[in-house]
């Protein structure tokens, strides 16, 4: 936000320099992000013109007469204080006016006036290209001075006439006393909002230098007949709107603002349109509070097609089905269902605390003036504008909080302006809805209170000044203090507030560094995190890389990776679509993690031998109860490539296969000290026939991993012979299997007994079966089982194959002997034979 500080000055006297006064408001909380200087010295910018004092004065114009050799030439005399007055050559079209009338003197025509010597923007130029005023001939008639404009000032790109300054001024007096000035521009967080005017920053700063703070007078006369019977005001919904004030000002005049009033606005961001106009903006950077303006008398005629000797009927609700609002902006746009709009029984009128409508806009034949100024629900107007993409000032404003109590104060300052500068009369009342006032806040502090959160010991009477300087209402009662907020507050709720506003009066610069004197509260780890660190952990010790990748995807991306079944064309699932995605291709939010991770891996596959990476990230399916979708966590592998990176001493380096794969998981497993995950064979349409497994934990499905089907590495781009091998494993499936503690067993110290067995069992016999009753055979003594081959041919039965282990035999107290590790192994054929069927080889 853009204040001036000339603006600021009519509210409270600036005693500090420029720059303290911005570091004091940062410091409390309004950031000075930047200080523009307008004429005057101050700040590091070496290109900016700074206006010489002594040869840019005001001058004041006494007479204008015809040039003798130029038709669109003048000669104004001026008087800039010296000991003579001086003629001037000027082509400025709004002087042509005052040709011929001899002395006008009395007419208090001022303009800033340069002097030879005196640095100045060329105005024929474009952009700000600087001249220094030197004297010469014009059509006969020497010129060495000059009556500026205000693009030769630098103040806009106005040049069509000079400038004239309003008010009696003093000839000669140095134009950075009269029209120099500086201007804040101030970030205005959410928890400022009460600082979004000029007001707002006057009321801070008073409070933080100790001035005493003016208000603008909304003191109104009301001369015209009585409102009451022509118009009427009410509202659907309340909550969203819970105040609405209405003013009529009849017999207003269309001109333009005057000069300084439209200077404050060009300063603080604003284009001047004309005085009606003008007046509702000022009051909006000035006191905070927006309002509108309407036609009165566009109004009345829609009254009388549904009321026609009634009141207007000003209706504030919600939008009907379909309803649709051309905005002063000129577009027709579709109003979202939760958008509150001023209304009447026809129709639309505009959308509540963000913009007016272009049918009832003031016009250049408006006379009769409905002053408008609500309060609307701060969420209503931010999830409004944003649906709407209309971002306003108005908008800006109401969609951080503005307190009801402000718009009455609002509708009584731009009604006083109105009288005075467009000529209107007041109608005598106003109509002011007010159906849920907002009730007053009081919280009970005390300096013990101050001192825990803020760290600072103060006594209840500097605690009391401090916040009567920020116009808090206090009241001592005992060891404590009851402090109401001002009514212009929305955000005090409890002591917290309170002592951040003491605090920042204290100055956050010059709060002591303390130690917490709270008891902190007990440490507990949070193990999904810690265990999800862990994985990742282990991933990189084992040759993984991690990536991170858009969560936002399309349908059409992911169905690459069904691009081997030609019988399945896309996932059928519904997607979570955004509903103003940013680009085509973030549209909906993923289904599979996988396949964010292998356009990870083809993107790199060229520029590297070997590709080892994994993600841990959320998919979203949509949801069979509620909007939102579930969120299932996933963990996704990559491999491809050589084994080994390149090295002088290996000069054969094989290719990643589907057993790397394994042993990255089965290593995973193992550093989590996860059991009892069996492996099967599976089918896929991601994966290749006859190269997929699938990963059970008990009766969950824990995974898939395998290696890719050609088709489907082919849809992602890739060209050549590498395999790609991939894993996609549920985390949260894995997460509940990892123990909470492991058994950590001492090394044994007596000789273990190492055997091969080799039977022949059905081909339907899982390896892993065979594992299973093995291992619940042997019991503790058995310490390793390893499958080491297998084989089908001729040797064997049709539909049999043989299967191969190496069996270790180990106890952790006694020396095994030769027939201990027989009895282990004859128990173990027998169990076999009798569960699998199973033959010793």
């Amino acid at each position: 936000m853009l204040v001036p500080l000339s603006w600021l000055k009519e509210f409270v006297d600036i005693t500090l320099p420029v720059e303290e006064l911005a570091e004091k408001l940062t410091i409390a909380g309004l950031e000075v992000e930047a200080i523009k200087y307008i004429g005057v010295a101050g700040g590091n910018d070496k290109d900016r013109l700074v206006w010489d004092r002594d040869k840019l004065v005001v001058g004041h114009i006494l007479k204008v007469e015809q040039h003798p050799n130029a038709d669109k030439l003048v000669l104004a005399t001026v008087d800039y204080g010296g000991d003579e007055h001086e003629v001037v050559v000027t082509g400025a079209p709004n002087l042509f006016p005052f040709l011929e009338q001899g002395d006008i003197s009395d007419r208090k025509i001022y303009s800033p006036f340069a002097l030879e010597g005196a640095e100045v923007y060329d105005g024929h130029k474009e952009g700000q290209v600087r001249m220094k005023l030197k004297g010469r001939q014009l059509r006969g008639i020497y010129n060495r001075c000059m009556v500026c404009s205000e693009k030769e000032l630098g103040l806009s790109e106005e040049h069509e006439g000079i400038m004239f300054i309003e008010g009696d001024q003093v000839p000669g007096a140095s134009l950075q006393d009269v029209l120099g000035d500086v201007v804040f521009d101030i970030s205005i967080i959410p928890n400022i909002a009460r600082c979004a005017s000029v007001l707002g920053v006057a009321r801070e700063v008073a409070a933080l230098t100790g001035q005493p703070l003016r208000y603008p007078s909304t003191e109104v006369i009301a001369e015209g007949a009585d409102m009451t019977g022509k118009v009427k005001i009410s509202t659907e919904n309340p909550e969203l709107n819970p105040r609405f004030t209405a003013m009529l000002i009849e017999g207003v005049v269309q001109k333009p603002s005057p000069q300084w009033m439209q200077r404050r606005l060009r300063l603080a961001g604003q284009r001047p349109l004309n005085v009606v106009v003008d007046i509702s903006n000022y009051v909006m950077l000035e006191m905070g509070q927006p309002n509108h303006t309407f036609d009165y008398d566009f109004l009345r005629r829609r009254a009388d097609q549904y009321d026609p000797n009634g009141p207007v009927h000003i209706i504030t609700r919600l939008p009907h089905a379909g309803e649709t609002v051309t905005t002063l902006d000129g577009s027709k746009r579709d109003m979202p269902a939760q958008t509150i709009l001023v209304t009447d029984p026809v129709g639309a009128l505009s959308i509540g605390g963000i913009m007016g409508g272009e049918e009832s806009e003031i016009s250049d034949s408006t006379v009769n003036v409905l002053l408008e100024a609500a309060a609307w629900n701060f969420i209503s107007i931010r999830r409004s504008s944003s649906q709407l993409k209309l971002s306003t000032e108005a908008a800006f404003r109401f969609s951080r909080g503005v307190h009801p109590s402000q718009a009455l104060f609002g509708a009584k300052r731009a009604a006083r302006l109105l009288q005075q500068l467009a000529g209107g009369t007041v109608a005598q009342g106003m109509v002011d809805y007010h159906p849920s006032p907002f009730p007053a806040v009081t919280v009970a502090l005390t300096a013990a209170e101050v001192k825990r959160l803020g760290g600072v010991d103060l006594t209840l009477a500097d605690i009391q000044q401090k916040l009567e300087s920020l116009e808090f209402q206090v009241a001592v009662d005992g060891e404590q203090l009851l402090v109401t907020a001002p009514d212009h507050r929305m955000d005090i709720s409890g002591s917290h507030d309170l002592v951040e506003e003491v605090c920042r009066m204290v100055g956050f610069d010059r709060l002591p560094a303390t130690e917490m004197s709270d008891t902190l509260p007990p440490q507990r780890s949070n193990m999904r995190v810690l265990n999800e660190e862990r994985i990742k952990d282990s991933l990189v010790q084992l040759g993984m890389q991690e990536v991170i990748t858009y969560r936002l995807t399309t349908a059409e991306r992911e169905d690459r990776l069904l691009a081997a079944d030609e019988g399945l064309e896309s996932d059928e699932r519904p997607y979570i679509t955004l509903a103003n995605p940013i680009t085509v291709d973030r549209v909906a939010m993923r289904h599979s993690l996988l396949a964010s991770v292998l356009e990870v891996a083809a993107a790199n596959h060229r520029h590297s031998d070997r590709i080892g990476i994994f993600e841990i990230g959320q998919i979203y399916l949509a949801g069979e109860e509620g909007v939102l979708p579930d969120e299932l966590t996933r963990l996704s592998l990559v491999l491809t490539g050589n084994r080994d990176y390149p090295h002088w001493q290996t000069a054969e380096n094989g290719t990643l296969d589907f057993f790397d794969l394994k042993g990255v998981v089965e290593g995973l497993l193992g550093d989590l000290h996860v059991t009892g995950v069996a492996v099967e064979a599976a089918s896929h349409p991601t994966f290749r026939p006859g190269y997929t497994a699938r990963l059970l934990l008990g009766d969950q499905q824990l995974g898939l991993m395998g290696e890719l089907h050609p088709l489907v590495v082919e849809a992602f781009g890739v060209r050549g012979e590498r395999p790609f091998l991939a894993a996609e494993l549920d985390l949260d499936v894995l997460m509940a299997a990892i123990p909470p503690w492991h058994k950590v067993t001492a090394v044994a110290t007596y000789p273990a007994i190492h055997e091969d067995l080799a039977i022949v069992v059905d081909k339907s016999v899982s390896a892993r079966s065979v594992v299973e009753v093995i291992e619940r055979t042997g019991g503790f003594l058995l310490t390793d089982v390893t499958l080491f081959d297998v084989y089908e041919g001729g040797q064997l039965p049709a539909g049999k194959k043989s299967l191969a282990y190496h069996l270790t035999y180990q106890s952790p107290s006694k020396t095994l002997s030769d027939r201990d590790a027989s009895k282990l192994r004859q128990r173990i054929i027998q169990q076999l034979d009798q569960r699998l069927g199973a033959k010793l080889r």
